[in-house]
């Protein structure tokens, strides 16, 4: 693991920019964008025109490691280049933003008010992938959606399963059992998955750490305990939903936590604007949530 980026990571200030939009979310992503599907016919055409998105992006003045920790990219993204390096090399060599990719291949059927993740198929092999393109860790997402002490058990012990064999192949693993933001029982669910949390870290070998993604809490500095944990590297946020200025404004309320946002980051971007203009809304929505991400 890169001391270096470790560092960053564990200490850096600023946030983790979400980029990982998969074959299920990019349709959305790019339609946001201004790009509707009858833009274009197929994966592939969708696909290139995301990178397109995503590329330009990262090589924007505003997105740099100043304010960026690090960035999360979708598998297909990490196996492309931009400007004409690997991205994850782009991503450290030229802005200092330490390089994540998405793992889990998207979500099970709801039982006992939670979604797991589906079976991973690939992960040895995405993960012999990810350490040749010198990418520092991963991100896998669940979802819980009521607070049953079954689902939330199940959809941690799933969790902390695969982030040992994350682990064992020298990567740092995100993981993140999103709570829904319009569960009547939110605050319930995320009392149960701090204590879940909190029980399962005893079991990450003594020298090691993962991180934490969860959704912003409806009490604030609930995760602080977790926050402090010698066993987690940096707990960060993800918006779920909330527009921007509804996420940053609850998400400073959270000391020492963080932002991991997609559709916040992005939001007010669009391909039909020149260059400054793209550019200038980009600072615009990484200053807001670097300050929020700074309390």
């Amino acid at each position: 693991m890169n001391q270096a980026q470790l560092d960053k990571v564990a200490r850096g200030t600023g946030f983790i920019a979400a980029l990982d939009q998969s074959g299920g979310s990019t349709p959305k992503a790019l339609a946001l964008y201004g790009v509707p599907e009858s833009d274009y016919s197929g994966e592939k055409q969708m696909f290139d025109l995301m990178h397109e998105f995503r590329s330009r992006l990262i090589t924007s003045p505003a997105f740099t490691g100043d304010r960026i920790i690090g960035a999360i990219l979708f598998e297909q993204t990490m196996d492309r280049d931009i400007a004409d390096l690997p991205a994850p090399h782009y991503l450290w060599e030229r802005k200092n933003v330490v390089p994540f990719v998405k793992v889990d291949e998207g979500l099970a059927d709801e039982a006992d008010g939670v979604r797991l993740m589906k079976p991973f198929t690939k992960l040895d092999s995405l993960l012999r992938r990810a350490t040749d393109r010198q990418v520092f860790g991963t991100k896998m997402r669940s979802f819980i959606s009521a607070a049953d002490p079954g689902g939330i058990a199940a959809v941690l012990d799933q969790q902390f399963a695969y982030a040992g064999q994350i682990l064992d192949a020298g990567l740092m693993p995100i993981l993140e059992p999103e709570v829904d933001i319009e569960s009547p029982a939110k605050a319930r669910a995320e009392d149960l998955l701090k204590q879940g949390v909190a029980d399962r870290l005893g079991g990450v070998p003594d020298g090691r750490q993962v991180m934490l993604k969860l959704s912003i809490p409806t009490q604030d500095d609930l995760y602080l305990d977790l926050v402090r944990h010698p066993k987690v590297a940096r707990v960060v946020a993800l918006s779920g939903g909330y527009s921007r200025p509804e996420a940053t404004e609850r998400l400073a309320r959270n000391h020492d936590l963080i932002a991991s946002f997609s559709r916040a980051f992005t939001e007010g971007l669009e391909r039909k604007q020149s260059d400054e203009e793209f550019d200038r809304n980009l600072d615009a929505s990484v200053a807001a949530i670097y300050a929020a991400s700074t309390t």
